[in-house]
């Protein structure tokens, strides 16, 4: 089945010299010029090719990788405003994607980057974003246990701390105190449950949480260290920066950590390092 908006792999039928023709089944066959077609491809091969509209409400073939694809999220750059929205940069050269004035949460302006949503307008059949994220999220339970590794998105900013998008589904919140490392709108990374709430909200973590958090890390330390020869360059006084650069987690787990591996005589922590015992 054809998935306009999305990646498809599709059959090579004819080869041109503007292009290639493939097969976009019950769509026809849809061309896939030149410049975008690689090299050696004979009849009958195989190709994965995102697929849009063009404005002639044509079906276009391009090996380019867009953003994100229908149902996904992404971070575009507004590449220009018009009568009827604003213009998006989502790595399609020959098509920028619309955000309607109706689907802004604020207006934006060129050169701006914001977090899009695409999707297909069922009214038009047009493949626009929006910034409304609401009503396509905590759409369905939040069916999530506790320490459980989720792919999130970071959405917005607040006094709080930082809205998420988990799974693609439901809103999380990263408070303040469980912030750490370089968080900014658009960044995608593995987040942990904290808590789903009895109001349905739900609370993230960047770490595990509790004993989990610290088992989970010691493990690694232990493996890191085994990698690098028994020695790493940390220890209880090194800057957040580096400590999150090597685990990906807060300095204070970090500490705690490599206090509990001394305790059990797994690691000595020496002035320039921590190092395995023998």
């Amino acid at each position: 089945m054809i998935r306009v908006g999305e990646i498809n792999r599709l059959e090579v039928l004819k080869k041109t010299d503007f292009g290639l023709f493939l097969n976009a089944q019950d769509f026809g066959t849809t061309m896939l010029p030149k410049k975008y077609a690689p090299d050696n491809v004979e009849i009958g091969d195989l190709l994965d090719v995102f697929l849009y509209f063009d404005s002639d409400s044509q079906l276009v073939a391009t090996t380019q990788k867009p953003v994100a694809q229908v149902g996904q999220w992404g971070l575009m750059k507004i590449e220009g405003i018009s009568s009827t929205g604003a213009f998006a940069d989502w790595g399609i050269k020959d098509k920028d994607l619309l955000i309607p004035f109706s689907e802004q949460r604020m207006r934006f302006s060129v050169g701006q980057k914001v977090l899009v949503y695409v999707y297909t307008d069922k009214a038009s059949g047009r493949i626009v974003g929006t910034t409304k994220f609401n009503k396509w999220l905590d759409q369905t339970p939040a069916n999530y246990s506790k320490n459980q590794e989720v792919d999130i998105i970071i959405a917005e900013r607040s006094e709080l701390g930082f809205k998420a998008i988990i799974e693609g589904k439901h809103w999380g919140m990263i408070f303040l105190s469980d912030a750490f490392g370089k968080l900014f709108i658009g960044k995608k990374m593995k987040g942990y449950i904290k808590e789903v709430r009895s109001d349905g909200k739900i609370n993230l973590s960047l770490q595990k949480v509790g004993i989990g958090k610290m088992d989970d890390l010691g493990s690694r330390i232990l493996s890191t260290l085994e990698q690098k020869g028994g020695f790493l360059p940390l220890n209880d006084k090194s800057s957040p920066e580096a400590i999150y650069a090597t685990f990906v987690t807060s300095k204070g787990t970090f500490k705690k950590t490599i206090g509990s591996l001394y305790k059990q005589g797994k690691i000595t922590i020496e002035p320039e390092g921590i190092r395995l015992s023998e």
